[in-house]
């Protein structure tokens, strides 16, 4: 029987290994997200907890980032949909949360690697911002076999009660 700390643990497991997430802004855009790599904090990570935020590098000529700069010009909050799935399809989440921009040179300094820069003209490049998402909650799912459930409908067990184990509504 998997816990909410479990299923918790496994998805930042996962997004630390697979960082690839959709984000978009929860109102605004008719649901329009777009594929961003997560970068999380090592330091922030211990044991399948993190405690931080999740990061994106953007472009400053990116459509998401200029509407979250238009929102916080207005004074709101932008709020996030962020969804994610493992590489290996056994962990499945959608994040909501606060998102901000920023083009702070020690955040984009400390969270620089080899991967961003292949996106980059240099670790100075104009162009280079971030945008922070702040999560608060998280609906997460982890795999129940459809081939296991489907052996146990054959043979008249109900598949959902194994599968009421495999999903967390959690605070991030």
């Amino acid at each position: 029987m998997s816990t909410d700390a479990d299923i918790k643990a496994k998805f930042w497991k996962a997004l630390k290994s697979d960082r690839t997430m959709f984000l978009g802004m929860a109102e605004g855009e008719d649901g329009h997200a777009r594929p961003m790599t997560a970068q999380l904090e090592d330091e922030l990570y211990n044991e399948g907890e993190y405690r931080g935020p999740v990061w994106f590098f953007t472009s400053t000529d990116n459509a998401l980032y200029q509407q979250i700069q238009q929102a916080e010009l207005a004074g709101s909050q932008p709020r996030a949909m962020a969804h994610f799935a493992s590489k290996g399809h056994d962990v499945w989440a959608t994040l909501h949360g606060n998102l901000s921009s920023t083009r702070d040179r020690a955040t984009i300094d400390r969270l620089w690697n080899r991967f961003v820069a292949a996106w980059y003209d240099g670790q100075n490049d104009p162009k280079i911002a971030l945008i922070r998402l702040d999560a608060e909650d998280a609906e997460i799912w982890i795999d129940a076999s459809s081939v296991i459930a489907g052996i146990k409908m054959l043979i008249g067990i109900d598949p959902k009660e194994d599968y009421k184990d495999k999903v967390a509504q959690v605070q991030l």
